[in-house]
């Protein structure tokens, strides 16, 4: 192809490159335009319509919010209309991971400081996650476990027996010095709340204590010394999870058996002023 022919096209794709730069002079505070959303009448235009535009900066230019994404806004259409761009704070820390064993998730947020206006960039993402994985296997194998207990328990009229003959242990005179077990040591004895969910009809016969042990009654039992198992960390066999049911079995009558569900741990006792439990785990 000859240059004669390639010169009007050079000068078309020149043309096309220099006229996105020139700057329309319409103004839309002066026409006083500022339109929402899509709106091809709300333009200014100083030259005749369907006349040929010899000076390109009178090309026409738009004050509605679309020009923002064709990009054939006026010079001042931002000041005029008060475009407001969407501002967000910085991201929060990442959350916990919701699992305390295995595979799980954490989040992080962040929130909204100045919502979009008049055709403004919208907001980002406000949240994110991502894969973490929980550690505390031991805490969530052991919790596991004491779901899987049945405590055996006994009326709170039964503690004082334990220690009814305590002057008389022939292991409190014996003088060995036997090494001290620190978590042992750390151990104190607790209470525990909890709320009946389901008890067998043999537990009537329990007397006057049957009442302690029916469906919505709360009772309090005493995790006390000489019932805390070293293996389970010095704690009582059966003493449950919060929020959760697990199963009791009263061994002073046969069949008594149900439901509960933990309600709450104390160092004393508070289902009465008398500081006696209703039961003690064994």
């Amino acid at each position: 192809m000859s240059i004669e022919k390639q010169v009007p096209k050079l000068a078309f794709m020149v043309l096309l490159v220099i006229v996105p730069k020139i700057r329309a002079r319409g103004s839309c505070l002066e026409a006083k335009l500022c339109c929402p959303g899509r709106d091809s009448s709300c333009v200014v235009q100083k030259a005749p319509l369907n006349s040929i535009i010899e000076d390109l900066t009178d090309r026409p230019c738009y004050c509605d919010h679309a020009c923002l994404k064709v990009g054939d806004c006026c010079y001042d259409f931002k000041e005029a209309c008060r475009v407001v761009n969407c501002e967000v704070s910085d991201w929060g820390p990442w959350s916990k991971c919701d699992a305390d064993c295995g595979p799980g998730m954490m989040t992080r947020q962040r929130f909204v400081l100045k919502s979009p206006q008049n055709g403004g960039e919208q907001c980002p993402e406000l949240s994110q996650k991502r894969g973490c994985a929980g550690t505390k296997c031991e805490d969530a194998n052991r919790s596991q476990k004491a779901l899987k207990e049945t405590a055996l328990i006994l009326r709170g009229e039964f503690s004082k027996m334990r220690t009814m003959n305590a002057t008389h242990d022939i292991r409190k005179n014996l003088r060995l010095r036997y090494p001290k077990d620190p978590a042992k040591e750390r151990s104190q004895e607790y209470c525990v709340v909890f709320e009946i969910t389901k008890s067998h009809h043999k537990c009537s016969s329990l007397a006057e204590d049957a009442a302690k042990l029916k469906k919505g009654d709360r009772v309090c039992v005493a995790c006390e010394e000489a019932a805390m198992r070293k293996h389970l960390g010095y704690r009582c066999t059966g003493h449950g999870v919060d929020g959760k049911a697990t199963r009791w079995a009263a061994l002073d009558t046969s069949n008594c058996h149900g439901r509960w569900v933990r309600m709450s741990e104390h160092s004393v006792c508070p289902c009465h002023s008398d500081p006696t439990p209703d039961f003690i785990f064994v």
